[in-house]
Formats: structure tokens, sequence, C-alpha cells
């Protein structure tokens, strides 16, 4: 069979069978189209029994190299098409696995990039105090991602039937529509009121999204990040380090944070009250992983907590 045909096959499969976001449909779309565009620069056969692991390694090969491609952005293309190679197989579309013992590029690891909790106070203060005709929806949007740790397409694509004001929740549908119930943070109600309110009755219908932009039409993920940007200059805070998936990174670093308040006594020195440390399978289920070793990576916040708890020691 020819690849654009399986491939098509394969995408329709992820969006009728597996039920896979709008978004995701088109990553896997993006990442298979690269990897034909390779074969035909090349000029190697585009029927499936002609692929094989040998052509896939030189892809790789030719992506980091003359295109520069991310250790990232690989992982991710060789997770595609491995998810592309499994479906051909089951469909017996093909006998021969071409990603057969290929492995992804490892990166460097990173510690997330995250607003410590004097930035978050800064950035919910000039929201608080904006001077905006739109500063309410933006108070609202960015603390609502602040302190539910959504993604930014989950927020964009909220509805008002998904927020309960009797029980304080919001319904999010996450990657592969999997709904996940999320508590709303005490701030949160009173703003999501006040936010309904200064709407036009028919913007608050049920099947009605939640943030427009100011023409009044449905905000997209693009305009969600360039508002960001803008609000974190005046906010003063530095919009080349921190995006809108940093506003996530915070939600879960904080939310581990094991050090709760600090005692002052009367000579001066310093205590740390800690609190119930939040489980990683809860924070996980918070966030919408699939898989727990994404959650991991927010554990490094332990070490802020211990050096806290070293610094509180006084010898003098």
């Amino acid at each position: 069979m020819h690849y654009q045909q399986a491939m098509d096959d394969f995408l329709l499969y992820l969006e009728v069978e597996q039920n896979y976001s709008s978004n995701t449909i088109r990553s896997y779309e993006y990442d298979l189209t690269v990897f034909r565009y390779f074969l035909e620069k090349h000029k190697r056969s585009t029927d499936l029994s002609d692929l094989n692991s040998s052509i896939v390694r030189r892809f790789v090969q030719d992506q980091m190299l003359n295109y520069k491609s991310k250790s990232r952005t690989m992982q991710r293309r060789i997770s595609s098409l491995k998810s592309f190679c499994s479906y051909c197989l089951k469909e017996q579309l093909m006998t021969s696995d071409f990603m057969a013992g290929i492995k992804a590029p490892k990166s460097d690891s990173k510690l997330p990039v995250y607003m410590n909790m004097e930035e978050l106070k800064k950035l919910f203060s000039f929201l608080e105090h904006e001077s905006h005709p739109l500063a309410l929806r933006n108070e609202t949007m960015f603390k609502l991602l602040a302190t539910t740790g959504i993604r930014r397409q989950e927020l964009v694509d909220l509805t008002w039937e998904q927020i309960d004001f009797y029980n304080g929740t919001v319904l999010i549908f996450g990657k592969g529509k999997k709904e996940r119930l999320l508590p709303l943070h005490s701030m949160m109600l009173p703003l999501l009121k006040k936010h309904k309110e200064s709407l036009k009755e028919y913007q608050t219908h049920p099947q009605e999204p939640i943030f427009l932009n100011k023409n009044g039409k449905v905000l997209n993920p693009r305009g969600l990040h360039l508002i960001f940007k803008e609000v974190l200059k005046k906010a003063g805070l530095p919009p080349r380090r921190f995006s809108l998936h940093h506003l996530r990174h915070t939600f879960a670093t904080l939310l581990l944070q094991q050090v709760k308040a600090e005692k002052v006594d009367e000579y001066g020195n310093v205590s740390y009250t800690p609190q119930e440390k939040v489980d990683l399978r809860t924070l996980q289920e918070l966030l919408g992983h699939e898989s727990l070793a994404t959650t991991q990576v927010y554990t490094h916040i332990d070490f802020e907590s211990k050096k806290k708890a070293i610094d509180s020691f006084r010898f003098s």
C-alpha cells in the first residue's frame, strides 16, 4: 500500500476510533508528512513494503544534521512513526516493522521553568489592578491557569456548561478527550461569576466559550499566548523567560512545596511549618498526565524544600 493512503487511514482511525483531539491529529499528520517529504526528496519508494529501519535512521540523521531538529522534536516524530507503524502492522497493511530497533535521541534533562511565589504574586497583583477593557477576562484566564494547571488549549475550549458553580468544580476535556474533574480555588468562583455577569446574555449560554477575544470571537491558543506576553511585560516580568506552559509548571511546582509558612521567634530565628506532601498520583490526575514518569519531573522542588530546611538552622 502507498504511504499516503495508509497515513490517511491512520489519521481517520485516530479521529474516529481513538477520539483524539484535532490538535493531536494535526501533530501526527505533520510528523508523518515530514517523513514522506524526506522519502520523496531522496527519491525513495513510498510503498510501505519498501520501508525499513535503515531509511528511518537516515531520516533522523537528516533532520538533526541538516535541519537542526532538536532531540525533543525527534522524540515526538519517532513516536508518531512508531504509532503509525503499529497501526499498519495491526491492520496487515505490511508485514515488516520498519521501526524495529529505532530509538529516539536522548535529550538533555532540564528542570521545568516556573514562577516562584513572589513572581506569581506580582503577576496576580498586576492583573487585579490593570486598567484595561478586558482586564477582568485576563485576570480570570490567567488565575484559572495558575490555580488548576490546565493546558492553554483546554482553557480556550472551556464552555460555561463545564463550570459547576454549586460544587465549585470545572470539567476538563484533555488529550484524547479524556475527562478530569478539577476543584476550583476559592478565589475563582467570584471571578468567574463576575466575568460571566460582564458578558452579554447570549454569550453565557451553557455551550458558549467562556473566554472571547477583543472582537467577541472564540479565543485561540496563539491569541492567548500573545495576550500573556503583553501582560508579563506590563507586570514587570520577563516575557522571554515565561510562557503560558510555565504557568502549568508553576502550579505543579508550588503544589509540591513542602514548606507551608515561616515563623520567626523573639530571637529572630526562622522556622518552617511543613505541610502534608501532595501525592504524585494526585498531581498526575490534576495535570492529566498519562504517565507518572511525566509528573515525576516536578520532584525537583524537593531540593528547594531541603535548602529552606538547612537555612532554618541558626548557630548564633
